[in-house]
């Protein structure tokens, strides 16, 4: 049904599609999600700090800014929706155009910077969703506040008692400076106001695939230090690649198959830095089971997805859980963390 959809939603301007989209599954989800996708196989339970995912397959923040489509997303087989990024107050965003479609190379280049309703706005939304599965919320800093880790401290403690998890976002490319919270001082004070803030909800730490070795290797120590949960790894990025696209030299983070490799590279870093004392989230260019297995047994306690919805229509989550189920079945493993564990040896 995505295939006959397809040409007239690329006919329209790529952020008016994605909120079509939204829209779309937000009226679904009132109806009950009818022809929801099927619970996946018992075999991809997944358990990461502390919490029980039904599926390693998750959606990637940034998809569903305001939580407009929670029990929509869950209803598409996602194991775990994040929702956001969110910052104190609401903001615009950059000016638009601000989403490109890279459609010869099934990439994204975005440069939306925050655009959301406030995170006291999309709270109660997700508050009220059935949740059928994990629900994190990724928070931020407004693009003009004068003291960013503050509004960190805000979102994290606002998004707490709500969310399964929460998400600190400092690896956007499209907010001046938010990067730089990655390094030195910055870093530690973030982590340490954060953590405080987050009681006894679980911290995940969102970074950027721009970052090199010794980067990664100063991140992963502060935040095992620090008592983070988790490190998803990673943002869009804003290195180029080879690409065949018209959209390819505009400005932005560049997300979907070209960032396939980059991320696949990062999350190999990640994994040597940390040694296995924090679970990695793996992001970036995931369109299928194939390689969705591979980031799992390269590392990954989980993934997630975003722009290859864009390109496979709203059945992928469906289809990656069902061939994940088969690909552990065909190697002989009863589970992902099994899985994990004998490629680790």
């Amino acid at each position: 049904m995505f295939r006959a959809f397809r040409p007239a939603l690329f006919a329209l301007d790529a952020e008016r599609a994605h909120g079509f989209t939204i829209d779309a599954l937000a009226a679904w989800a009132k109806l009950g999600t009818p022809f929801a996708a099927p619970a996946p196989d018992p075999a991809l339970r997944t358990r990461v700090a502390g919490i029980d995912f039904a599926s390693p397959v998750g959606l990637a923040a940034g998809v569903d800014k305001n939580g407009d489509a929670i029990d929509g997303w869950f209803g598409l087989g996602f194991g775990s929706v994040e929702i956001g990024t969110l910052t104190p107050l609401p903001q615009p965003g950059n000016p638009k155009p601000r989403i490109f479609r890279l459609v010869e190379d099934e990439g994204v280049i975005n440069r939306l910077g925050f655009n959301n309703g406030g995170i006291d706005a999309a709270l109660p939304r997700a508050k009220a969703a059935k949740r059928n599965g994990v629900l994190g919320i990724n928070v931020g800093a407004n693009k003009d506040a004068t003291d960013r880790i503050a509004d960190y401290r805000t979102g994290v403690a606002r998004a707490a008692p709500i969310a399964d998890y929460v998400t600190i976002n400092i690896s956007s490319p499209n907010t001046p400076g938010l990067r730089d919270l990655q390094h030195g001082a910055a870093l530690a004070e973030l982590l340490a106001a954060c953590t405080e803030a987050r009681g006894t909800t679980p911290l995940f730490l969102k970074i950027a695939p721009d970052l090199d070795t010794a980067g990664i290797d100063h991140i992963a120590r502060a935040a095992i230090d620090a008592g983070v949960d988790a490190l998803i790894v990673s943002n869009t990025t804003i290195s180029r690649p080879a690409l065949r696209s018209a959209n390819a030299r505009e400005a932005g983070g560049l997300s979907g198959a070209p960032l396939a490799a980059l991320a696949r590279a990062k999350l190999a870093e990640a994994r040597a830095a940390t040694g296995g004392a924090i679970p990695l989230i793996s992001v970036g260019g995931i369109g299928s089971a194939e390689e969705a297995y591979a980031r799992l047994k390269a590392g990954a306690s989980l993934v997630q997805l975003y722009s290859a919805l864009v390109y496979r229509g709203p059945g992928l989550p469906r289809a990656i859980n069902t061939g994940l189920a088969a690909l552990l079945k065909r190697d002989g493993f009863a589970s992902v963390a099994e899985a994990r564990a004998a490629k680790a040896l």
